[in-house]
C-alpha cells in the first residue's frame, strides 16, 4: 500500500508541481506526519523532491526531472476505458482524439491485456438522457470546452429564466447532469452555474484568466444542487401513501423515498410522512399523478388545490 502511495505522490509532483503536505494528506487521507516520511523515501531512492518553506510553499521535483515510470496494471488499463465515454467526449468535441488515445493505450499494453480492456468498454455504456427524453442541442459545447482547456475569458449571450443577458465570464469547468451539459464559470467574484444549451452567442476574448487554485468543481456542483433543492423545496405536505403510491415517489425525490419508506406500514400497507415539497401548485400537480394511492393530510390549502383540480379534471371529461 505504502509502494503504491510513493508511485502516486511522485506521478503528482510531476503533473501538478508544487504540492504542500496538507494537501497530499489530503489526497491520501493520512497524516501530515506519514506524508514527511514518505517524501524522505522518495528522496531516499534518489528522486530530486525538495521542499520550500513558509507561504506558498511545498514539495516539488527538481526542474527537468521527468519519471520514466510507465507500468500500468490491467485493471488501471481497464478503467480507462470504462472512463472514455463515447458520448460526452463526442460531445465535446474529443471523440476522434478519445479514440485514438484508446488505439495507442491498446498497442502498448502487454499481450493478453488489450483483450480485457476493450471487454469493459464492450460490457458497459453509459445513456445520461433521462426516459422519454431526448438531449440537448449543445453546438457551442467544445467552443466552451476549449476556453476552458486553454484558460480564456469568455463573452455569452445566454437566455436566463426571466431574459436575455450578456456575461463576461472566466469558465472554470463543466458537469454532465441527466443529460444535460451545464457550465460553471466565475462572474465577477461570484461562481455560477449556466445551462450550455441556453447560450445562443459565443465569443473567445484574447484575456487569459487564473483560475482560483482552491476551486474543486465535485465540490462545487454538489453544494450548489444541495442548495439549489433547499431553495425550491421550502414547503412540506403531510401525505398518506398506499404500497404503490410509496413505490411512485421517486419524482419527489431521494429525501422523499427515504422519508416515506421508514415510516411504519399501518395495517393496511399505508404510509404516514411529513416530506418538503416545492409549493402548493407543483406539489398540487405532482400528487395528482398519484391519483387514489395518495391522501393529503395536509397544509389544508394543498388539499384544496388537489380537490380543485381533480374536480376540473372530472368536469371535463364527463
Amino acid at each position: 500500500m505504502r509502494a503504491s502511495r510513493l508511485l502516486s505522490i511522485l506521478m503528482l509532483l510531476q503533473l501538478r508541481g508544487r504540492l504542500t503536505a496538507e494537501s497530499l494528506a489530503a489526497e491520501f487521507e493520512v497524516s501530515v506526519r506519514t506524508i514527511y516520511r514518505d517524501i524522505d523515501q522518495l528522496s531516499a531512492a534518489g528522486v530530486p523532491v525538495y521542499a520550500d518553506r513558509g507561504p506558498g510553499g511545498g514539495f516539488a521535483l527538481l526542474d527537468g526531472y521527468r519519471t520514466r515510470l510507465t507500468g500500468m496494471t490491467p485493471i488501471e488499463a481497464e478503467a480507462l476505458f470504462l472512463a472514455g465515454l463515447p458520448g460526452p467526449a463526442a460531445e465535446l468535441g474529443l471523440g476522434e482524439a478519445m479514440l485514438a488515445a484508446q488505439l495507442k493505450l491498446l498497442s502498448a499494453l502487454p499481450a493478453g491485456w488489450g483483450s480485457d480492456a476493450r471487454r469493459v468498454a464492450e460490457a458497459f455504456h453509459l445513456d445520461a438522457t433521462g426516459w422519454y427524453q431526448r438531449g440537448e442541442s449543445v453546438a457551442l459545447l467544445p467552443e466552451v470546452a476549449r476556453a476552458i482547456w486553454a484558460r480564456r475569458r469568455i463573452r455569452i449571450g445566454y437566455e436566463s429564466w426571466e431574459r436575455a443577458v450578456e456575461r463576461t465570464l472566466d469558465p472554470l469547468g463543466v458537469v454532465l447532469k441527466a443529460g444535460a451539459w451545464y457550465l460553471v464559470a466565475r462572474a465577477g467574484q461570484d461562481v455560477r452555474t449556466y445551462k450550455v444549451a441556453a447560450i445562443h452567442t459565443f465569443a473567445e476574448l484574447d484575456e487569459e484568466f487564473a483560475r482560483p487554485g482552491d476551486f474543486d468543481l465535485p465540490a462545487y456542483w454538489a453544494a450548489s444542487l444541495e442548495r439549489f433543492e433547499a431553495s425550491l423545496r421550502q414547503g412540506q405536505a403531510r401525505i398518506r401513501l398506499s404500497p404503490h403510491g410509496a413505490r411512485r415517489m421517486a419524482s419527489f425525490g431521494q429525501a422523499a423515498v427515504e422519508t416515506v419508506n421508514t415510516a411504519l406500514p399501518d395495517a393496511g400497507g399505508w404510509r404516514e410522512a411529513v416530506i418538503a415539497v416545492e409549493g402548493v401548485d407543483n406539489a398540487a400537480a405532482q400528487f395528482l399523478a398519484l391519483g387514489r394511492h395518495v391522501e393529503i393530510l395536509g397544509p389544508p390549502e394543498l388539499r384544496a388545490k388537489l380537490r380543485d383540480l381533480a374536480r376540473e379534471i372530472a368536469a371535463r371529461h364527463e
